[in-house]
């Protein structure tokens, strides 16, 4: 086995697949999924027709108070910098609200710009995995970014805009009151910290930020293209999850 065949198999295996299949089959199935001519028509008048919102509420999030189901409204109309002309919709964030634990990342990828959530692209898979197979679920921390709104082709934030957007995570931060917050990457670390000092040299080391416990390590988007690195992203994940309480040690 090559070596791009073997990485692409492990990386198939965080996300829980334990074959690769391969259907002989795929021209005929696809043909035979394609819509009519009368439903192709149809459809964009039903897109046209259905009206836009703000993503629904999960089940944990709908015992949300009042006041911050206000406020993640008064997010979803933000304007305060040019992201709002280019963005498909705000990715607020998800989460209870009484979590110990609260995960920041830089900023909104494609998957999340669509969808309206954060981290739910194959780096959110991943992270998601790895919480589960540590025991704890997605549903059980507040995961947000510090943009809520995707940069165009997934560049890097501007500081104005990242100023721009600060205020909402840190009304989420005051809120949410975690006991510990995870910093997930270079951008959101040395945003948070106000540092130039690389990721390497941060993680895995409590500090402050945001006036609470701070506890930096990778982006998973990172380990995707470095497995190498893929124990320490877990070994950092497992110590987060055990200094915020969220399991034993």
């Amino acid at each position: 086995m090559t070596r791009p065949i073997k990485r692409h198999v492990e990386m198939e295996q965080l996300f829980g697949s334990d074959f690769l299949p391969v259907s002989k089959k795929r021209a005929s199935s696809a043909k035979a999924s394609e819509p009519s001519a009368a439903a192709a028509k149809a459809a964009p008048e039903a897109r046209a027709a259905a009206p836009k919102k703000g993503p629904a509420l999960h089940p944990w999030e709908q015992d949300w108070s009042p006041d911050f189901q206000e406020f993640r409204a008064e997010v979803l109309d933000c304007r305060r910098c040019g992201l709002c002309s280019t963005r498909t919709q705000v990715v607020f964030g998800t989460g209870p609200v009484k979590t110990p634990l609260m995960f920041v990342g830089e900023a909104p990828g494609q998957d999340e710009d669509l969808q309206g959530e954060p981290f739910v692209g194959r780096a959110g898979q991943l992270l998601t995995n790895t919480l589960k197979r540590l025991g704890v679920e997605r549903r059980q921390v507040f995961i947000g970014n510090i943009l809520k709104c995707r940069p165009p082709g997934n560049r890097t934030p501007a500081p104005d805009e990242m100023a721009a957007c600060m205020p909402w995570l840190q009304r989420q931060i005051a809120t949410i009151q975690p006991k510990l917050i995870c910093g997930l990457g270079n951008i959101a670390v040395q945003t948070l910290l106000v540092t130039k000092t690389g990721i390497t040299k941060l993680r895995g080391r409590v500090t402050q930020a945001q006036g609470v416990p701070f506890f930096p390590t990778f982006h998973p988007a990172y380990i995707l293209r470095n497995m190498n690195d893929l124990p320490l992203f877990e070994a950092d994940i497992k110590q987060a999850l055990e200094i915020s309480g969220l399991i034993g040690k």
